[in-house]
């Protein structure tokens, strides 16, 4: 029996996908002797890991509260959900843009202020007689710039597509395959500052890492068509908080409209500020756990890793039958199906795989052979032994 530990709440259609090898516990009671981990936004940085955890699913995209690395350097395999989420933030977005290009929050908000004003006589005289301030534009026909064509910036982009609007992208990783996601009126540059200047509406969707943290600074800032509105439904990270205030004081962009909170940005005239809704409906949140269970699953029974962040993908094909899988971690070893292979020389090879990811690496060495030894090395972080029943 696995024990599973969630910490946040869980979606129970996601905890309902494992069997019965498993006993699902309250992860605020402690994660000690479990196999896996199932979590959403708790901070994990602080926690101490025992030899028992094997890996932590996070039932979405973001990582940032799970110490990835410490995780890598003692075998535990982090995965994410992604893609799972991709049409709950997609829709905030296509409501956002919307919402900002017609001024709806500051109309709602002044609409529902006359209710309490006192020398207001007649509101529906008072509705007609404001309703101008809050003249705003139609989003058909104009353009919007899409920073990152993943799993959400292509479903943002093909549905502005269908909404009348002029799409530009760019994401520097994007693979022929990703690409075809891509309807083909959605124009691709090669770089930020050939899309910002086109860009009616801008909107951000990079994950957030030391190389992307701060990427919307004064300079990048720069390269805006004044009076853009920019939309943040990625990471705060990615952004410099001063240098945005700065430019819509200077008015070179119009709005910024984002997803996450900070003290910095309350009740900055221009700011639009909503509590982290991103993935927050009941779909995605089903979705996501969905998979994370499918995942945790599939790689304490099989040694699959799929949708790891601190680990290269590995499996094996599902035809090949053994009753013995080594699963291998590595960390600075270029080869680890070779390294796995001289390990179990003295076992009946059946099939052996192995990939790298940076510093770490994986291998899955198949055999009928009972492995009752393992051999320490330097490179070798963590070896579990797959038994079937």
């Amino acid at each position: 029996m696995y024990k599973i530990a969630t910490l946040n709440k869980i979606s129970p259609i996601g905890l309902e996908k494992f069997t019965d090898k498993y006993e699902i516990i309250d992860g605020a009671e402690g994660i000690q002797d479990s196999a896996g981990v199932l979590v959403r936004s708790q901070a994990m940085h602080d926690m101490e890991f025992q030899d028992t955890l094997l890996a932590i699913a996070r039932a979405g995209a973001g990582v940032n509260n799970i110490p990835t690395e410490k995780c890598a350097d003692q075998g535990i395999v982090v995965f994410n959900t992604p893609g799972a989420n991709a049409n709950s933030v997609k829709e905030l977005v296509l409501g956002a843009l919307i919402m900002s290009a017609r001024n709806m929050d500051q109309a709602i908000s002044w609409t529902q202020s006359l209710k309490d004003d006192p020398e207001v006589q007649d509101i529906s005289k008072a509705v007609e007689k404001g309703k101008s301030k809050f003249a705003g534009h139609e989003i058909q026909g104009k353009t919007l710039g899409v920073l990152g064509l993943g799993a959400i910036g292509a479903m943002v982009a093909n549905s502005a597509i269908g909404l009348g609007m002029k799409v530009v992208g760019y994401d520097p990783y994007l693979t022929p395959q990703a690409k075809e996601r891509l309807l083909f009126d959605v124009k691709t540059v090669d770089t930020p500052e050939e899309l910002l200047p086109l860009a009616d509406f801008v909107t951000i969707h990079i994950p957030s890492m030391e190389s992307t943290n701060g990427m919307i600074n004064k300079e990048m800032l720069t390269h805006f068509k004044d009076g853009a509105i920019f939309l943040n439904f990625s990471r705060d990270k990615l952004v410099v908080e001063e240098d945005i205030l700065a430019a819509l004081e200077s008015g070179k962009i119009a709005k910024y409209v984002t997803d996450f909170a900070t003290a910095g940005i309350f009740g900055v005239p221009g700011v639009t500020i909503m509590p982290h809704l991103g993935a927050s409906t009941e779909e995605a949140e089903d979705n996501c756990a969905i998979m994370a269970a499918e995942e945790l699953m599939a790689f304490i029974e099989e040694g699959t890793i799929k949708n790891s962040v601190n680990y290269p993908p590995i499996s094996l094909d599902s035809e090949i039958e053994a009753k013995t899988r080594a699963l291998i971690l590595t960390k600075n070893e270029p080869h680890p199906e070779k390294l796995a292979s001289a390990m179990f020389a003295d076992k009946e090879e059946i099939a052996c795989v192995g990939s790298v990811r940076g510093d770490y690496g994986a291998a899955l060495f198949a055999t009928n052979d009972e492995i009752t030894e393992v051999p320490e090395i330097p490179e070798v972080v963590k070896v579990r032994i797959i038994s079937k029943d």
